[in-house]
């Protein structure tokens, strides 16, 4: 027994070198590579895909949305600053900003596109949000009241046809009762930058105003439409922001960003098995070309085998061979398509930039799927399932052929040479 494993090394370490007269058996010993390589490749590119997508995904709306958000049922909430204080003093809150919202439509010459319009106060802003991060050509401190300013996201600027300095006109869903009827309530306001968050849901949707001029538009008066949140872990928003109604004592709407986005991620946490087990087919495919390498070998090899069972090997050295050649199969193929995921996934972002401006077209549509780009994030946890699943794979599909060879009789395999 103890040099059942050395001998079977060296019978396998042989019969893996090429040789000119078994060219045919080192081609498919290569495709049996290959097809592992390839289906570990493929999986970890695209598990890495959904790790990226969905990190980047949730890092840019924690960046410019609320962890969450403390609002009125019957309206505004009038005498809130008591209330601001007591969740900004409640456990697990690290932050708290008022905020006025509302849908509105803007027009910018013949233009026109619906808008949500948030009233802030860029100061407070700051400590429960990271969007100054992405204002262009200015900074939230612009926004003063009564100047009439607004940011507006990236997309809607160039929806808009609208630059810093161009007006834009917003009208409020609430209308004035005149003689003539009720008319739009209308407010003319500059543009001062944009918002590039790279979100394309917030970045086409969201204008920034200072709270008091969204109050005066929306006649909302000291009142303001609710809170947004900063939690010390905002993957507990739900809990903490249900405690914090409570200790207000009640008669408020609450949310929170997993409520409010949990569609997403649940898709992801379910494309992703879904994908994980298709994409098990290509090492599957791989996994047959072993048995086929092991099977041909084991055919051509049949005298070898023969002469080493008259010679005293036992069965079990003969299985150990054959096991050990499909396993190193297997490892290596692992290796180089570990290494081609992890290149891939590195640059995959210039290679997808590179594909659109060869072929002239967007393969990243932020419209469809809410980034502008496609990052990717391999984790050790997918690299060891991976990796474990493509060489338990390829182990067991080394079993038949190798257990065939053990079985072979000397008398019958010599028979005929």
């Amino acid at each position: 027994m103890s040099y059942a494993v050395p001998m079977a090394w060296r019978l396998a370490r042989r019969y893996l070198r090429p040789k000119s007269d078994s060219g045919f058996l080192s081609f498919i010993s290569l495709v049996g590579m290959a097809g592992v390589a390839i289906g570990v490749a493929v999986l970890l590119v695209v598990l890495g895909v959904m790790n990226g997508f969905e990190s980047e995904l949730k890092n840019r709306i924690l960046s410019v949305a609320s962890h969450a958000t403390i609002t009125g049922l019957d309206g505004p909430i009038m005498d809130w600053q008591p209330l601001a204080d007591s969740a900004r003093r409640a456990p697990g809150v690290s932050a708290v900003a008022p905020y006025v919202e509302a849908r509105a439509l803007m027009a910018q010459g013949r233009t026109v596109r619906g808008v949500l319009v948030r009233g802030i106060d860029p100061a407070i802003e700051r400590t429960v949000s990271s969007i100054d991060q992405h204002v262009r050509s200015t900074t939230l401190a612009a926004l003063v009241p009564g100047r009439y300013g607004v940011l507006l996201g990236k997309s809607l600027a160039e929806d808009l046809h609208a630059k810093p300095g161009d007006a834009v006109v917003i009208a409020a869903p609430q209308g004035v009762a005149t003689p003539a009827g009720v008319v739009p309530r209308l407010r003319r306001f500059t543009v001062i930058g944009t918002i590039d968050s790279g979100l394309y849901e917030f970045d086409h949707n969201v204008a920034l105003v200072a709270r008091q001029d969204a109050s005066r538009l929306f006649k909302t008066g000291a009142g303001i439409t609710g809170l947004r949140l900063k939690l010390d872990d905002p993957f507990a928003a739900g809990a903490v922001v249900r405690r914090v109604a409570v200790d207000l004592g009640g008669g408020f709407y609450i949310s929170d960003w997993t409520r409010e986005h949990g569609n997403f991620f649940r898709s992801i946490a379910t494309t992703k098995s879904i994908m994980f087990v298709l994409l098990l087919l290509v090492m599957a495919v791989a996994a047959f070309n072993i048995v086929a390498t092991l099977s041909m070998l084991v055919r051509e090899k049949r005298s070898d085998i023969a002469i080493l069972r008259t010679m005293g090997v036992p069965p079990r050295t003969i299985l150990a061979t054959f096991v050990l050649q499909g396993t190193v199969i297997g490892l290596v193929g692992t290796v180089l398509g570990l290494a081609a995921g992890a290149l891939i996934a590195s640059n995959l972002t210039a290679i997808v930039h590179g594909l659109e401006a060869l072929l002239h077209t967007t393969l990243i549509d932020p419209r469809v799927y809410l980034l502008d780009e496609l990052p990717a994030q391999i984790t050790g946890s997918d690299v060891l399932r991976v990796c474990g699943t493509a060489i338990i794979l390829s182990i067991l599909s080394t079993l038949p052929p190798a257990a065939t060879a053990a079985r072979t009789q000397p008398a019958e395999a010599l028979r005929h040479d």
